[in-house]
């Protein structure tokens, strides 16, 4: 079983002083950095999805400095970088068809948000025959809010992580 670690949407908006900025994006990003050195060590391929929105957006705006991949996890040569413009990360890209070529049968899987570009690709990465080990305590989310009250972050992490264990992916830590 061939595996490539895939990070998506590390990007500046999502930090201290960025547009959309998430809970514990720095502890995540952290743990990401880790993830990184074990993959490079066992030769395991690293993938970065980058996602843009349209120009009316509030955050990842091609031309930006909040659209750059977080300085701290730089893809290295080697790495690929693959655009995408949909919280789904196969959709519109290159994704299945680039693992497909490099041999990969499972994802480990890791970045921001949870709740929206983390959990829709989990969740396509099935329909595409992949199995995937999601890397919990390297996600990060936000508050949301629904009929007027908001639910915190810690506990929208934790249900977005809980509904992808056991059927779309093996959780770790």
């Amino acid at each position: 079983m061939k595996e490539a670690l895939l990070i998506i949407d590390v990007q500046n908006d999502y930090f201290p002083g960025g547009a959309n900025e998430l809970y514990k994006a720095r502890e995540a990003e952290d743990r990401i950095i880790e993830l990184i050195a074990e993959s490079r060590q066992a030769g395991r391929p690293v993938i970065y999805m980058q996602h843009f929105n349209s120009p009316g957006d509030s955050f990842f705006i091609e031309g930006t400095e909040g659209v750059e991949i977080s300085e701290r996890i730089k893809p290295a040569p080697g790495d690929k970088v693959i655009k995408k413009e949909y919280p789904n990360s196969f959709l519109g890209t290159e994704l299945d068809g680039y693992l497909k070529e490099l041999g990969v049968t499972k994802l480990i899987v890791c970045g921001m948000m949870t709740h929206m570009c983390v959990d829709t690709t989990v969740r396509a990465a099935m329909d595409h025959g992949y199995e995937v080990g999601l890397v919990a305590g390297a996600t990060a989310t936000k508050d949301l809010e629904i009929d007027g009250e908001v639910l915190p972050a810690e506990m929208v992490q934790k249900v977005f992580i809980a509904s992808l264990g056991g059927v779309f992916a093996e959780i770790r830590q």
